[in-house]
């Protein structure tokens, strides 16, 4: 390849991730999918890439697997699960130390089960609505169900889109991944709660009340229902099934002929912008790849890892964290995953990729998507500033990778 189209692939790079970075330029008015569709095409104008070269660049496993998730998700919010079950929840807890509680380990365990964002869209209004009944302090229960969120998603392959790159890439199933990440998932969340009770402390102590007034939903019951069979079949289909994309989409058409309900509805609740995010990235990342600067990127990092898997798992969770803020964690992901099979452990950096790369997204509150959904669900009524949010979220992001990485050098000694 010549050194123009090099310097072309670079240029249009820098461009795109300068774009997905500031998530939002002035006057063009680009956000991040238009940044990343902006990037594909200008990879196959400037002849980097031929369209055949980006239509194959796009991995549809991935995109597939996020479309079922998305279908099965959408049906569910149309009956009104979500809100249901963090109702179910926060009208039986009766003191702020319980409300936090609660919120972290709901908010954490549903982000395993389904995309963070979706749980950070559910349940803010309604945490919104008990602090203001109980005349809580919002914020720290709003830092509580965003870190949390993310947290949890860690758990499982289908809790995050990065996972979810992780699963396509790397060959691990659902159930080896789940098994691995559970004790990260749930430690991170204990330490999430030690942390912010600690800081929050007075505002939590001597705060109790009887009862909530919160109204419950109505939901669709029949469509739950089904809505749940489903999903439990998709879980017990990805344990047995390494095609976790034909899983997930064969679910969510299941549900959109058994739900006898409009598919348009369902459909309006799928997020097609963050699919064309996740296709014009793969060309991008395809059109560095074929000029060979995404190999070129890696080697200043060598000179960093030795053959001790304990200093490359150190040293790769660093850097993930690092990129993952510079230019969002997905973005990092899809690069990342070029370099895993260069280390010793290849196994064991996948899992070092989906958790740092998750945990990234809490180190300030414009991290990771689910941060800026409850931001912006709930600028009305409170407001979080950036340092408050960050002298929680930096420690909790370095002292949660520090666990998870402690857990699986563990891993590793012991041939798990």
């Amino acid at each position: 390849m010549d050194g123009v189209n090099t310097y072309l692939a670079l240029a249009i790079f820098a461009l795109t991730y300068l774009i997905i970075a500031s998530q939002k330029i002035p006057y063009l008015h680009l956000d991040r999918p238009s940044g990343a569709l902006t990037g594909a095409v200008s990879m196959v104008l400037a002849r980097v890439l031929t369209l055949d070269e980006a239509y194959h660049a796009i991995n549809f496993d991935t995109i597939t697997l996020l479309l079922g998730m998305m279908i099965l998700v959408g049906y569910l919010r149309f009956a009104r699960f979500f809100r249901y079950v963090t109702y179910l929840l926060l009208s039986r807890l009766h003191t702020g130390t319980q409300l936090l509680a609660g919120v972290i380990l709901c908010s954490g365990v549903l982000s395993a089960i389904f995309v963070n964002d979706t749980i950070c869209l559910m349940m803010t209004p309604l945490v919104v609505q008990l602090c203001e009944e109980t005349k809580l302090d919002l914020k720290p229960f709003l830092i509580a169900l965003a870190t949390s969120s993310n947290i949890g998603s860690v758990m499982t392959l289908v809790g995050n889109p990065q996972n979810m790159l992780v699963g396509t890439y790397s060959g691990w199933s659902y159930g080896g991944f789940f098994l691995r990440m559970l004790p990260i998932g749930l430690l991170g969340l204990a330490l999430n709660f030690g942390l912010i009770y600690l800081i929050f402390k007075k505002e939590l102590a001597g705060k109790t009340w009887r009862q909530s007034h919160l109204v419950a939903p109505r939901v669709d019951l029949r469509l739950m229902r089904k809505g749940l069979i489903v999903l439990a079949g998709a879980m017990v289909g990805f344990l047995f099934s390494s095609k976790l994309a034909l899983v997930s989409i064969g679910a969510g058409t299941a549900l959109i002929l058994w739900a006898r309900k409009p598919p348009a509805r369902a459909f309006e609740r799928i997020d097609w912008a963050l699919l064309l995010f996740f296709c014009g990235l793969f060309v991008v990342v395809a059109g560095l790849n074929k000029v060979g600067l995404v190999e070129q990127m890696f080697v200043p990092l060598r000179s960093f890892f030795s053959v001790s898997i304990w200093q490359q798992l150190w040293v790769f969770s660093g850097v993930s964290i690092f990129f993952s803020n510079l230019v969002s964690n997905v973005p990092f992901v899809i690069i990342g995953a070029h370099w895993v099979e260069a280390f010793a452990e290849p196994k064991t950096m996948w899992l070092a990729l989906a958790m740092a790369s998750t945990f990234a997204g809490n180190f300030t509150i414009v991290g990771s998507v689910a941060n800026m959904i409850v931001m912006e669900l709930s600028r009305d009524h409170a407001r979080v500033p950036f340092w408050t949010f960050f002298k929680i979220g930096a420690p909790l992001t370095l002292l949660s990778t520090a666990l998870g990485v402690a857990i699986l050098g563990l891993y590793t000694m012991l041939g798990i």
